[in-house]
């Protein structure tokens, strides 16, 4: 199918697309077994991968049969709805975008259920949808609200969401979503509220506004009068519920619900609220109604729509040790020796050191993490440990401070703690830290107001700012900018001592938090169910090849984590787990041996040894494209995962024999050089020759990483070089050449 887009991109860039076909708004690729979309750019967009859709069934099965497509996708009316309603012009970026299948199917489910309410009902349970964060929620919301508001089903459509940055990121994209005749409006308060909700005007149907600002809004309100009251609830209300698995379970949805008993709620949400994590015995459909439609992480990391999690149980204390401990606890024995020559206490002990007995871990009976208290996780011993992990392993995992990074902690206390540590260990590394503000009279009010002090002051001398305790939202909003490139510090990347290298936070910036430039979690907390995909998924948002999935890292209770992690999974993955954990760096070599023994075997039928050239059949070149893409992702992750060119033989434990496996990389970084020169030249049409017939033209149909062709390959280029520098000798020897020919062969 890359043959087909590419054509279009040919006939964009050679301005075919003029006149009447200037008005074409959406592209179709397709070849017999596959077929995307997506919007015209216009002549002077860009043209971007990563926005050519396939198109899916609703239950998000692939669709990708050229016959199946066209019966779905291009059907009439199909067709005329996806152009018509189904596209968003984005004045952030000025590009027409064109919704994914599982959006249209949300917007759709919504806008339908509004148009088929009995009003009279007071039902107020529209129902839920369930997208995975990162999956565009923000968009699909907006096409819900949009399609409501111009089939005139509803008098007020209201986006409501629980945090007032929140608020003014979806104000904007909302309102950069909107067409020139529509308006979205912006509450200030709770009175400017009120008069957008009272107001007759077609400009006050759109309006963003916070949970807080609405709950203010009730019958008990002393300065509302009754006929202002009257006259808002008799009105056709549509309430879309942001992050809904958040604050929806508490006072202010109810006393929402009872002041506007007639609004349709609807939520949005990438973790709904199941039995299992049910909270105040309510879970997300008790509160919503019925799931209306499902796009689940699963779902998102295989459409590539968001990366996967590589997660690592790192132990700061040994489990021998911990079960030592444990079972002279449980054998009322102070020592080992006691706890041995003391036949009673003996037994107790040899019951709890034996994991067949007692394991770390266990649903259904005592277990070892059972009788480790909190505190053995709030030692001075197990925090430098987390520290020395963290500071031992950043260059790797952050790419040489290329990425940020998050660590949560499991209170204010130790977040300062951990502040201090790092400032100990290391002062030169950029670490800054984000709780909560408020000072109450709770115990140590005054270690919380130091360590603020600190943190701030410390933040204000690093990078030349002027925050105070009474200007902390502000300085928090400079944190979240830093994080992710954008306003002020859009071209931070630039600059690499204004970025941040790690941020310590105990429940801050898990939720709603977007950047591509935050690529590791480190955990010292323990977390369940939403609360685990919540924070993971800060990690996974898509960036490029040096960031292949999110790294966890987890350092608290590890057993209990990794069950926890486990039920997460199998609660938000929609029964489907398809690629949720990237592979291990065992899995990853092993599919890099593989992957290199095809590459070899293409050359070798091709009548090529040691790579020297490019195969000169078309199909051949395409499946080496395919191949060294595939080798260079996992190599990518290798490396992430602790693979090193100095090292090519790694042990690892067996779960199957209880002895180490060794595998080895049957290439080395020499291979690899040549191989990357070899892609290159798919990509600058050359093909290892000077005879130029081999070379690649305009048409090239294989999907090239831009990543690989613009590696540097350094000494090995200059190798490559050298080994060639006796077939040019020979070319200029020929006696045939022109002295144009040969002038550009020395040149070459």
């Amino acid at each position: 199918v890359s043959q087909a887009y590419n054509q279009i991109e040919k006939y964009s860039h050679e301005s075919v697309f003029t006149g009447l076909f200037s008005l074409v708004q959406i592209f179709v690729a397709m070849e017999p077994a596959n077929a995307v979309y997506f919007a015209n750019p216009g002549p002077d967009g860009v043209f971007n991968k990563d926005y050519y859709f396939h198109w899916a069934d609703f239950n998000n099965e692939p669709i990708n049969h050229w016959r199946d497509f066209t019966a779905s996708l291009l059907s009439i009316p199909m067709a005329h709805q996806l152009i018509g309603f189904y596209t968003v012009a984005d004045e952030s970026d000025g590009i027409l975008k064109v919704m994914r299948s599982y959006q249209y199917y949300a917007a759709n489910a919504i806008s339908d259920k509004v148009s088929k309410t009995d009003w009279s009902q007071n039902n107020n349970r529209g129902g839920y949808i369930w997208h995975t964060t990162g999956s565009g929620k923000t968009m699909t919301s907006f096409k819900s609200a949009q399609l409501i508001a111009n089939s005139k089903d509803a008098d007020k459509v209201i986006f409501l969401v629980d945090r007032i940055e929140l608020g003014t990121q979806s104000l904007n994209e909302y309102r950069n979503f909107a067409e020139e005749s529509e308006t979205v409006q912006a509450t200030e308060d709770t009175r400017v509220l009120i008069s957008k909700l009272k107001s007759t005007s077609p400009a006050d149907t759109l309006i963003v506004t916070s949970i807080q600002k609405m709950s203010n809004i009730s019958d008990e309100d002393e300065g509302l009068k009754a006929r202002d009251l009257k006259k808002m609830t008799s009105k056709r209300i549509v309430i879309i519920v942001d992050e809904c698995h958040r604050s929806t379970f508490g006072d202010m949805l109810l006393t929402i619900k009872k002041t506007f008993p007639a609004a349709i709620l609807f939520g949005f949400t990438g973790t709904p609220i199941h039995d299992e994590n049910q909270k105040k015995d309510s879970t997300t459909t008790t509160v919503f109604g019925n799931e209306l439609h499902r796009y689940s992480i699963a779902d998102g990391i295989r459409d590539e729509n968001v990366l996967g999690f590589d997660p690592y149980m790192v132990l700061t204390y040994k489990e021998l040790d911990l079960r030592k401990a444990v079972a002279r606890e449980k054998g009322k024995a102070i020592t080992e020796t006691e706890a041995l020559e003391n036949p009673a206490k003996s037994k107790v002990y040899y019951k709890y050191m034996g994991a067949s007995q007692v394991p770390m871990l266990s649903e259904v009976a005592e277990c070892i993490e059972d009788y480790i208290v909190r505190a053995q996780y709030e030692r001075i011993e197990h925090q430098e440990a987390v520290v020395k992990d963290i500071l031992e392993n950043w260059n790797r995992l952050s790419r040489n401070s290329l990425f940020h990074a998050i660590f949560a902690t499991s209170s204010i206390a130790e977040a300062i703690q951990y502040y201090r540590i790092f400032k100990e260990k290391k002062p030169g590394f950029k670490v800054t830290a984000l709780f909560d503000p408020n000072i109450d009279n709770n115990g140590n009010f005054a270690y919380k107001e130091d360590g603020l002090v600190e943190i701030i002051r410390d933040y204000n001398d690093r990078y030349e700012q002027s925050y105070t305790m009474s200007t902390h939202a502000r300085f928090k909003k400079d944190i979240a900018a830093r994080l992710a490139h954008k306003e002020q510090h859009k071209y931070i990347s630039r600059e690499p001592e204004k970025q941040i290298n790690l941020l310590i936070v105990v429940d801050q910036m898990l939720t709603g938090f977007d950047s591509k430039y935050l690529n590791t979690l480190y955990l010292d907390k323990v977390l369940k169910y939403e609360a685990i995909i919540q924070a993971f998924s800060r990690t996974n948002r898509l960036y490029g090849p040096d960031k292949p999935f999110g790294t966890i890292r987890y350092y608290r209770f590890p057993y209990r984590m990794k069950q926890n992690i486990d039920d997460a999974i199998k609660l938000y993955s929609g029964d489907k787990a398809f690629g949720l954990f990237d592979e291990r760096l065992d899995s990853n070599l092993e599919k890099l041996n593989d992957i290199y023994n095809e590459i070899s075997a293409l050359f070798h039928h091709a009548n090529i040894d040691n790579f020297e050239r490019i195969p000169d059949e078309l199909p051949v070149r395409g499946q080496f494209a395919k191949l060294f893409r595939q080798f260079n992702n996992h190599l990518e992750a290798a490396k992430i995962q602790g693979f090193d060119w100095s090292k090519l033989e790694y042990q690892f434990n067996s779960n199957e024999i209880n002895e180490p496996v060794s595998i080895q990389t049957i290439f080395d970084k020499e291979d690899f050089a040549s191989l990357v020169q070899r892609y290159k030249e798919l990509s600058d049409g050359t093909n290892g020759d000077d005879d130029g017939n081999g070379g690649v033209n305009e048409n090239f149909p294989y999907e090239l990483d831009a990543h690989i062709v613009e590696r540097n390959t350094g000494l090995i280029d200059a190798d490559y070089i050298n080994s060639r520098f006796e077939k040019y000798l020979k070319s200029l020897e020929n006696e045939n050449l022109t002295a144009e020919q040969k002038h550009e062969i020395l040149n070459e």
